[in-house]
């Protein structure tokens, strides 16, 4: 059991790390948009969709990352003044709401990309970038979330249960 969490744990680290980069062409393309607009008076017909699709990727593709680090919001007016097993207990509570969330995002969200892939749609723009790439990323995100979400549902199982993952 200790092994398959640390894999899932392994790959949320992985897949937080790699498209955190994405961050890089993001700036770099805004500062060149910036220059080229201001500077030149030549603003691009690319580079908004560009760093929208990057935003895209780095977002859903980051939500393992996040879920991994407990960075992700919640209202802990009552959750922070519980123990340990407490917030454990509250999150298993909880969990159902987080599990039908992601997996209708994975149904949903594979369906989206599906029909797009097979369309081969771009946008509707002079630029026409395929959205189906981006798209792809909904599903896979999910799927990496919900992976994390069950890594976290094991964990908070087990200290509800006064028990160590061995």
């Amino acid at each position: 059991m200790k092994r398959c969490l640390s894999i899932i744990d392994n790959i949320s680290e992985w897949s937080g790390r790699v498209f955190s980069f994405l961050m890089l062409p993001m700036i770099a393309v805004m500062v060149y948009d910036t220059i080229a607009r201001y500077a030149f008076n030549a603003p691009t017909h690319w580079a908004y969709e560009t760093v929208t699709f990057l935003f895209a990727g780095f977002g859903i593709m980051g939500g393992a990352y996040v879920l991994l680090h407990d960075g992700h919001v919640r209202m802990d007016i009552i959750w922070s003044r519980l123990s340990p097993r407490g917030k454990a207990i509250m999150d298993l509570v909880t969990s159902f709401f987080f599990f039908l969330f992601c997996g209708v995002l994975l149904w949903k969200g594979a369906g989206y990309a599906w029909e797009s892939l097979r369309l081969r749609e771009t946008t509707t723009s002079a630029f026409a970038p395929p959205q189906y790439v981006v798209k792809m990323t909904i599903p896979l995100g999910a799927l990496f979330i919900i992976l994390q979400g069950i890594a976290k549902f094991i964990r908070d199982l087990m200290t509800a249960m006064n028990r160590s993952i061995s």
